[in-house]
């Protein structure tokens, strides 16, 4: 579905892309593990169209999106900021995009009922952005992205202003709605497990080059991704906390507890 060949880009001579090239299939979610700075926001900004490349090309459904303006590339692009209209519901910020393309009421009605039943949020139909949680805004910012169908999803690190659980519970949610939609998206983090856990495919970014991984397996044993090491720790806290039990003795304490008992 996707194809970027050989994209670099610098700003003021200084390298942010090099040289990247990648495939994506129609519903795979490509999860981009990087550090701040790696250049993930700005490969997000060229595929919409934001960003112009110094080199290379990039062709969706076979259509070279170079001259194409970014209105015209049928993408999302969701930042962490869900930006919702204030002055709107939460069904009509999720009816926004039908309501443009001049969809009948009675079927925006019926999508819009239907995605906000699937989102959790068919009891928040009516309140304003201002009286919803961070998770539950950035739920409704997620429907309206998905209400027009795009092409491409692109999410740059969505959930990272949100507390640990509901972003957890985002992550969860992403990944159900992205499976049952076939959405198509290009997700970056610096969140190894928000990596493994969107992902249907997975690549790290580091300095501007884009490393793609065949397997799951790979993506974790790759030191980059500090994986190995995470689950190394948390497997010696494991022991710590759960230490193997010694076998009763003979005597000793054995022998103590007896005669406390006794008395």
């Amino acid at each position: 579905m996707l194809l970027v060949s050989h994209l670099s880009k610098h700003f003021h001579d200084q390298p942010v892309l090099r040289d990247i090239s990648l495939r994506l299939a129609e519903g795979e979610v490509l999860a981009v593990l990087g550090r701040s700075g790696c250049g993930k926001t700005t490969l997000l900004k060229i595929l919409a169209g934001l960003e112009t490349p110094d080199t290379g090309t990039l062709t969706l459904h076979g259509q070279d999106l170079l001259p194409v303006p970014p209105n015209e590339r049928q993408m999302v692009y969701l930042y962490q900021e869900p930006l919702l209209f204030p002055h709107l519901s939460v069904f009509e910020n999720v009816a926004f995009g039908l309501r443009i393309r001049k969809v009948k009421e009675v079927e925006i009605k019926r999508q819009v009922t239907d995605l906000l039943a699937e989102l959790e949020l068919s009891e928040h139909a009516q309140k304003a952005p201002h009286q919803l949680s961070g998770g539950q805004r950035q739920r409704v910012s997620f429907g309206r992205a998905l209400i027009i169908r795009p092409r491409l999803l692109l999410l740059d690190e969505p959930f990272g202003n949100l507390d640990a659980q509901t972003r957890t519970a985002m992550q969860e949610l992403f990944g159900r709605v992205s499976r049952q939609h076939g959405i198509t998206s290009i997700f970056v983090t610096h969140d190894s497990r928000e990596a493994l856990t969107v992902g249907s495919r997975l690549g790290y970014l580091e300095r501007g080059v884009l490393t793609s991984f065949a397997t799951v397996a790979e993506f974790i044993q790759d030191p980059r991704t500090n994986i190995a090491a995470e689950l190394s720790f948390w497997e010696n806290i494991q022991r710590t906390a759960n230490p193997t039990p010694t076998p009763p003795q003979k005597g000793g304490a054995l022998v103590l507890e007896s005669k406390n008992l006794e008395n």
